[in-house]
């Protein structure tokens, strides 16, 4: 819980616990972590979330963008929360409805509905301002 809770190093985590008389190596730490770390962030992650969802202002959003993974185009899916957590993120290789939908229905399972707004795209903001798009005058 050290590594991922504090953001420490695994040999500042091994260095800690062998401060208070627990001799253990980084890489013990690792092989711990990377066997039960999942399942602990699946708890922390849940009774964040529901802690969170009984507050008044909690809200989260969609959120899409292009990566490139192997020289390939995908699109990376995200869920993300008022504070800026990452609730959750989908890796898809197309950038449609089918795609959208399936994270959405996925997110909204886990997480209740989110707060609908679309981002304008930057030809909109353009045309609200009057100008002419042009960056250089």
């Amino acid at each position: 819980m050290l590594y991922v809770r504090f953001s420490l190093s695994l040999r500042k985590v091994e260095d800690l616990l062998h401060e208070r008389g627990i001799d253990i190596s980084h890489e013990s730490v690792r092989f711990w972590w990377q066997r039960f770390g999942p399942m602990f962030a699946s708890e922390i992650r849940k009774k964040r979330a529901e802690r969170l969802r009984s507050g008044p202002q909690w809200q989260w959003h969609l959120d899409e963008m292009f990566v490139k993974i192997n020289g390939e185009r995908h699109y990376l899916w995200r869920a993300v929360d008022h504070e800026g957590e990452v609730l959750e993120s989908f890796v898809t290789k197309t950038r449609d409805k089918k795609a959208a939908l399936k994270f959405l229905k996925k997110s909204m399972k886990r997480y209740g509905r989110p707060h609908m707004e679309q981002e304008p795209a930057p030809s909109q903001e353009t045309c609200k301002r009057g100008g002419s798009g042009n960056l250089n005058g």
